[in-house]
């Protein structure tokens, strides 16, 4: 199931936001505030590029019927490997969001770019559950935790900058 979400970090520059969500500290904070436990940030750089791990237990906020195959948390690992900034100041990074033991996981890239002013944040990907018959029915659930959960962090970031 592809998903594609735009948000708007308001007036805040591209260095600035990318400043911000490259920060253990914040990555961190977005998920406790979302409810995580057993969190694990790490942030590596290296000639510019930036490599962000977040491994981290959270509620499975998904209908009962996933629930039975999940259990009432999920082990979630995210990376996103983020580009030197590019001529025009904009970043992008690839991104892989797996939860740990299921076979679900959503590959896509993510993109900070300057746009009126201020900072857009896109991220495009494909969500996939490989389990036969009920897997296309599960990838919305998924991608709806996906799309709250990142919807949450940004709103965060906007108190944060």
């Amino acid at each position: 199931m592809k998903i594609n979400e735009t948000h708007s970090y308001g007036d805040a520059d591209v260095e600035a936001v990318f400043g911000l969500i490259s920060s253990e500290a914040f990555r961190t904070e977005a998920a406790e505030d979302a409810g995580a436990s057993d969190i694990d940030v790490d942030v590596t750089e290296s000639g510019g590029a930036v490599t962000i791990t977040i491994v981290r237990t959270q509620p499975a906020e998904m209908p009962d019927f996933v629930k039975k195959l999940t259990g009432d948390t999920v082990k979630v690992k995210q990376t996103e490997k983020w580009s030197p900034p590019e001529s025009d100041g904009s970043r992008k990074a690839d991104v892989k969001v797996s939860i740990i033991g299921q076979p679900a996981e959503m590959l896509g890239t993510a993109v900070l770019e300057a746009k009126g002013g201020g900072t857009s944040f896109t991220v495009a990907g494909d969500v996939t559950v490989k389990i036969p018959f009920i897997g296309k029915k599960i990838e919305p659930e998924v991608a709806k935790a996906i799309k709250g959960s990142l919807k949450h962090e940004v709103e965060l970031g906007k108190t944060r900058l």
